[in-house]
């Protein structure tokens, strides 16, 4: 299950693998009794939704899932501060895998008020100066990834080593990494970065993350988004 996040078909959250499933929720909650299940029942749907509602969240850090991201950097930065999942990154060391870049069809603008968020309003402003007079935004950044590129491959030809040539490449690069966590980090690390104040590229992960989730951990999925999204 491979989802894309922008309209580039190159971002994408892609499921890898997953251990166990909402059985897995229940028996983890139903050992205190001795209990044990073979397959999820109304009375064990109750049981989730009970957990989730009080916030009894021990039982969903027996199921663990593994994604595969292609983001930008910018992002991937942001995605591990989120200390609980396990990551292992691509290394442009020992790589010469092609260099793809983010590039937006145009750019939100500055929030008035706070200082860490943008507006939904749309924009490409002329920018002055940057290649031949005046040029839009959208295309000062694409020349941008073009030199950046061309100064790369001169580093590199020049016999450079590439943990130093990489240093002149831009946050907006993609990267790509695998990240592992437990069901109750993950269902956390989408309830903060679908919030509104997340940053708009960070959100389409999350929702990413959750539909990926929803596929192998239906009834789990379902309660979180019954209780702590509303829906």
């Amino acid at each position: 299950m491979r989802l894309e996040l922008f309209d580039d078909n190159i971002g994408a959250v892609e499921y890898v693998s997953h251990m166990g499933d909402d059985l897995s929720v229940v028996n983890a909650a139903r050992v205190s009794f001795g209990v044990e299940k073979e397959q999820v029942d109304e009375k064990d749907k109750k049981l989730i939704n009970y957990l989730m509602a009080h916030n009894h969240t021990s039982p969903f850090e027996h199921c663990a899932i593994t994604m595969r991201f292609t983001v930008p950097l910018f992002i991937r930065s942001q995605h591990h501060r989120h200390r609980t999942w396990a990551y292992n990154e691509i290394s442009r060391r020992y790589t010469e895998i092609d260099l793809q870049f983010y590039a937006p069809d145009s750019f939100r603008t500055q929030h008035k008020s706070n200082r860490q968020a943008s507006n939904n309003e749309l924009i490409d402003p002329m920018l002055a100066g940057l290649l031949n007079g005046y040029d839009y935004a959208t295309d000062a950044v694409k020349q941008h990834h073009t030199q950046s590129l061309a100064l790369y491959g001169a580093l590199i030809d020049a016999g450079v080593c590439r943990e130093q040539a990489r240093g002149v490449l831009p946050q907006n690069l993609y990267t790509q990494y695998y990240g592992t966590v437990n069901l109750h980090n993950l269902l956390k690390f989408i309830s903060l970065r679908q919030h509104e104040g997340a940053q708009w590229e960070i959100q389409q992960v999350a929702a990413a993350c959750l539909k990926i989730a929803e596929h192998h951990f239906p009834v789990s999925v379902a309660a979180y988004k019954k209780h702590k999204m509303g829906d």
